[in-house]
C-alpha cells in the first residue's frame, strides 16, 4: 500500500482539530526545552552561532511548506502507522541513550547533545506523519518541512571524535594549501606540523582557523536556501553541496589572507582576526544566497489549490501513538532527572585526606601542589590531594613517588563520571603517550590489596612514568572501563550508571620507578596501609 495518498487533496481550512493542536503544542514545548538546553552551547560556541537563528528559520520553512507545496498528504492505514511507530520508538531509544551516556559524560556533553538533537528530529518527524494525514491536512509532507526538521541536527555540537579527525584534516589542509601558493608566490617559509615559519615569525592554523565553523554555518545555509528559495530538486541538491565547499575555499582564502598580512609585520591579532572570520562567513551566506536566487526558476509555480471544508474522521490511533511515545520518553526523563541529581546528605562525614598521605618521611623530600583545585569543577568534588616525594640516589635522577587521591561522598558524583577521569583520557592532553603494550593490564601490589590498573607512560624528552590506579566504589574497587570507546562506556552507564549512593575514591600512584624497586620502601607501605582501610 502506498504511504502516501494519490488525491490531490487542499489545505485542511479554518482551525485544526483539537488534537492536532494538542500534537502541535506539545512539540513547541520540546523545541522549547531543546533550545533551553542548547542556549548555553550556542552562546559559547562560536561554531554553533547560528543556534540561535533556529526557531526563526523553522517557523518560516513551515510557513512556506504550506504555501509553495507541493501538497503532500499521508494516506491512512497500516503503513502509516507503522512509519509513525518506528520513528517515535527511534526517538524514545535515541533519549534513552543520550540519558545513560549522560551518566558517564554530563547532560552537556557533545555526543548526549547530538542524541538529543535526533531525539527532537524523531519527534517532530512523528509530529509531521500526522499533521500530514489526509484526514487532517494541517502540514504537508514535502522536502521543505523534512528540511526544517533536520536542521535542528545541524545546531547541535559535532560528537568530539568526529569533530577532532574533521578539525585536524582541515587543518592539515589549510596548512599546504596555504604553503603550496606561499612557495608559488616566492616567500620564504617552512612548515611545521600545522605551524608555517616565515623569515620573521611564525602563524599558526589553529582548530578556529581549520574551516569547521563556517563549514558546519554554511552546511546550515545551504539547506535553508535549497528548502527556502528552490524547487526543482537537482537544483537543491547542487545548492547543497556548493555550500561545503564554498565554505572552505573563502576560509582558505582567509588564512592565505592573514599569512601574508603576517609576513608583511602586520599585527593580525584581535581585529584582524576576528574581523576576517566574521567577514567571510557573512560573505559566503550571502554568495549562497544569491546562488539560489539564481538556480530558482522564473516560471510562475504552479497554484496552490484553495482549502475546502470536508467532514473527516479525527485520526484516533496516530494520535494514541504519538502520547504513547511521548509519555514513555517524559517518565524516562524523569527518572534520569531524579536519579542524576547530586543528593549529598549534609551529615556525611568526609574523611580526612591528609591523613592517609604522609606530610613528613623520613629520607624524602615532600612537595604538596597547592593549585589541584582548579580541576574541582571538572571532577565534581574539592576533596582532593596530591603529594610527591623524592629521595636522592646519589645519581642524575632522583627517586619520585607521587600518590593522589580524590574522594566523592555519597550522591556527589555517579560511578561512571568519576570512571571517565583516567589517565587513559587526561594524561596524553599534557604531554605524557602511553605505551601500547601497558594497555589494560593490571598489576599485583601484593597479596593483600586490590591489583591495580597499570600503566607506563613516556613524554617528549624521555621521561618514564609507571601508574597504578584504583576506582573504590562503596568500599570494593571496581572494573575499569576505556574511557575512549563508546562500547565501555555505555556497559558502565548500564551497570553503574545511576549508582550514587556509595561513597567513591579515586587513587593514583606513579613513580619513575617499576614496582619492585618501590615495594620494600616503609614509606609505601605506610601509604598503602592507610589506602586499605578505604578498600584498595
Amino acid at each position: 500500500m502506498n504511504l502516501f495518498s494519490p488525491a490531490a487533496l487542499p489545505l485542511r481550512p479554518g482551525r485544526p482539530p483539537a488534537g492536532a493542536l494538542a500534537i502541535g503544542v506539545g512539540l513547541v514545548g520540546l523545541i522549547a526545552a531543546y533550545c533551553i538546553h542548547l542556549w548555553p552551547e550556542w552562546r559559547h560556541n562560536p561554531d554553533l552561532s547560528h543556534g540561535f537563528f533556529a526557531p526563526l528559520v523553522f517557523a518560516l520553512l513551515l510557513g512556506e511548506s504550506r504555501r509553495l507545496g507541493p501538497l503532500r498528504w499521508v494516506q491512512p492505514g497500516t503503513p502509516a502507522l507503522l512509519a509513525l511507530g518506528l520513528v517515535l520508538a527511534g526517538g524514545f531509544a535515541l533519549f534513552g541513550l543520550a540519558g545513560l551516556f549522560a551518566a558517564s559524560l554530563a547532560w552537556s556533553h557533545a555526543l548526549v547533545l547530538f542524541l538529543l538533537a535526533g531525539t527532537l528530529a524523531c519527534f517532530l518527524l512523528g509530529g509531521l506523519l500526522i499533521l500530514a494525514d489526509a484526514r487532517l491536512r494541517v502540514l504537508p509532507f514535502n522536502w521543505i518541512n523534512l528540511t526544517a526538521i533536520f536542521l535542528w541536527v545541524l545546531v547541535a555540537p559535532v560528537p568530539n571524535g568526529t569533530y577532532t579527525r574533521l578539525t585536524l584534516g582541515l587543518q592539515g589542509w589549510v596548512t599546504n594549501g596555504v604553503m603550496n601558493i606561499l612557495q608559488f608566490l616566492a616567500v620564504p617559509a617552512r612548515q611545521h606540523g600545522n605551524v608555517i615559519e616565515l623569515a620573521r615569525t611564525t602563524v599558526g592554523v589553529e582548530e578556529a582557523c581549520s574551516g569547521v565553523r563556517s563549514l558546519i554555518s554554511c552546511i546550515f545555509a545551504g539547506f535553508f536556501f535549497a528548502a527556502w528559495q528552490v524547487r526543482r530538486p537537482g537544483r537543491r541538491v547542487l545548492l547543497i553541496l556548493v555550500a561545503p565547499a564554498l565554505a572552505l575555499t573563502m576560509n582558505f582564502l582567509r588564512s592565505l589572507v592573514l599569512t601574508l598580512l603576517t609576513n608583511d609585520n602586520v599585527d593580525i591579532t584581535g581585529p584582524w582576526h576576528d574581523a576576517t572570520g566574521f567577514a567571510i562567513l557573512g560573505v559566503t551566506a550571502a554568495l549562497l544566497a544569491g546562488l539560489a536566487i539564481l538556480l530558482e526558476s522564473k516560471d510562475t509555480p504552479p497554484p496552490v489549490p484553495p482549502a475546502t471544508a470536508e467532514p473527516t474522521a479525527a485520526p484516533a490511533w496516530p494520535y494514541r501513538l504519538f502520547w504513547t511515545g511521548t509519555g514513555l520518553t517524559l517518565s524516562l526523563a524523569a527518572f534520569f532527572f531524579l536519579n542524576s541529581r547530586p543528593s549529598v546528605s549534609p551529615a556525611a562525614v568526609v574523611p580526612s585526606l591528609t591523613t592517609m598521605l604522609p606530610a613528613e618521611a623520613s629520607g624524602w623530600q615532600v612537595k604538596t601542589p597547592t593549585d589541584l583545585y582548579q580541576f574541582s569543577s571538572v571532577l565534581q568534588t574539592t576533596h582532593l590531594l596530591q603529594r610527591t616525594y623524592l629521595r636522592s640516589t646519589g645519581g642524575a635522577e632522583p627517586v619520585a613517588l607521587t600518590v593522589y587521591v580524590a574522594y566523592w561522598p555519597a550522591g556527589q558524583a555517579s560511578v561512571s563520571r568519576v570512571a571517565s577521569h583516567t589517565p587513559d583520557a587526561c594524561w596524553p592532553g599534557s604531554g605524557w603517550i602511553a605505551q601500547p603494550a601497558s594497555a589494560g593490564h593490571t598489576q599485583s601490589i601484593g597479596p593483600e590489596y586490590s591489583p591495580g590498573e597499570y600503566r607506563v607512560f613516556r613524554s617528549e624528552n624521555g621521561s618514564t612514568q609507571h601508574v597504578w590506579f584504583w576506582h573504590i566504589f562503596d568500599g570494593r574497587v571496581i572494573d575499569h572501563r576505556d574511557p575512549y570507546s563508546l562500547p565501555a562506556l555505555l556497559r558502565s552507564a548500564v551497570q553503574y550508571g545511576f549508582r550514587r549512593q556509595g561513597s567513591q575514591y579515586f587513587i593514583r600512584i606513579s613513580s619513575n620507578r617499576p614496582w619492585n624497586d618501590l615495594a620494600g620502601e616503609p614509606l609505601l607501605r605506610e601509604i598503602l596501609a592507610n589506602l586499605d582501610q578505604v578498600g584498595l
